[in-house]
């Protein structure tokens, strides 16, 4: 798949703005520090997600003066042969409209059936540097990219944590102390999230263990790759483990941290609190590796997703590369370039590409205006 126009109109810097890139090739999009460059890849991130890829409100994305802004994006699915048209409109003060091929869209998880991006921006180094909760983000993001009704799955397990943790609260409103007996409606309700929370719970930890499963061998070859630009001959072993935040099975698990639960007043048990544990040669990449490894480690993450969407899909996801030289030292640089996935890729630099790489199309962009 890949985008064949985006047209924008009042989004972020852009007042009007076309853009048509190479469907196969690399675009590179070329600016100035501020000049608009990541705005283009979050305008094509909203349209695969229709939410901001940097957790921005709707209304942050609409340009300053105006009410409303439009992004609009023609994919087209070769292996399908169709063509596809996604039209979103953002407004102050109301829900934003998304439309496919003329139609609402009735769930998010639908978008994913046209169109599937892999971001990678220098904030990714999170992923390695920062807490658990960016690390359950990226493989739960790929677990729904990979089957779009995945996300109904998320969606009641945040159902139910929202419900149990306003019981919990409500309990502790009502004056209540350790050791005091609870009274037999609260008990009965609080049985029955403990059990949706387990039975949700275990779909999510199954799901998250099968992609970690996929995904480690794709990811070990995808980091040598990319590593072995500086260090010719290196084979440096990267692991990724899920690890779980309780002693299985879940509902005894969950049982036994009640009394905790209900004196803090939050579910302490569950997927929700568990991690995924980047290791490079045995030890942990959040503390032992070096700045180097970590960035090409978060890399690594993304573009290992990425091959693994198309091999599972059967098609390329769009590839879109944020400022990822600033991130990257030359001969990492080159690596990437050399190892880039089959696809369309959309890349952005306030400099020059390493030596020796053609991009298929540039695209120069000042003062909210694209130059092609």
């Amino acid at each position: 798949m890949y985008i064949e126009h985006l047209s924008l109109v009042d989004f972020r810097s852009y007042a009007q703005a076309e853009l048509a890139p190479s469907p196969t090739g690399t675009t590179v999009v070329v600016g100035r520090n501020g000049s608009g460059k990541t705005n283009l890849i979050e305008a094509i991130g909203y349209l695969a997600t229709s939410k901001s890829l940097r957790g921005s409100p709707s209304e942050a994305l609409i340009k300053i003066g105006a009410t409303t802004a439009v992004v609009r994006g023609q994919v087209v699915c070769p292996e399908r042969s169709r063509r596809v048209g996604i039209d979103a409109q953002l407004r102050i003060g109301a829900r934003d409209l998304v439309k496919v091929a003329g139609q609402p869209l009735r769930r998010i998880g639908d978008l994913s059936e046209v169109v599937v991006v892999t971001v990678f921006s220098p904030a990714d180094l999170d992923l390695v540097q920062g807490g658990p909760a960016g690390r359950r983000a990226y493989i739960d993001d790929l677990a729904v990219s990979l089957v779009g009704r995945r996300a109904a799955m998320y969606a009641e397990l945040e159902r139910v944590l929202k419900q149990r943790n306003s019981l919990l609260r409500s309990v502790q409103i009502s004056g209540w102390k350790p050791g005091r007996t609870l009274p037999v409606d609260v008990v009965s309700t609080l049985d029955v999230w403990d059990h949706k929370l387990v039975e949700v719970g275990e779909l999510v930890v199954k799901t998250r263990r099968d992609i970690v499963a996929q995904l480690g061998p794709i990811l070990a070859v995808t980091y040598c790759q990319l590593a072995e630009g500086d260090r010719p001959g290196s084979r440096s072993s990267v692991a990724l483990t899920y690890r779980p935040s309780w002693d299985a099975p879940l509902a005894d698990a969950v049982l036994r941290a009640r009394s905790d639960d209900l004196r803090r007043g939050v579910t302490g048990c569950g997927p929700q609190r568990d991690d995924l544990e980047l290791t490079i040669s045995g030890m942990p990449s959040r503390t032992h590796a070096s700045q180097g490894e970590q960035r090409t480690a978060a890399l690594a993450l993304r573009l290992a997703g990425h091959r693994l969407l198309t091999e599972s899909r059967g098609t390329a996801p769009l590839l879109l590369l944020d400022d990822v030289f600033s991130e990257l030292d030359a001969a990492r640089s080159q690596a990437l370039m050399e190892n880039l996935p089959t696809g369309q890729t959309i890349l952005t630099t306030a400099g020059q590409l390493p030596e020796g790489i053609t991009p298929a199309a540039v695209v120069k962009v000042s003062n909210g205006r694209l130059e092609q």
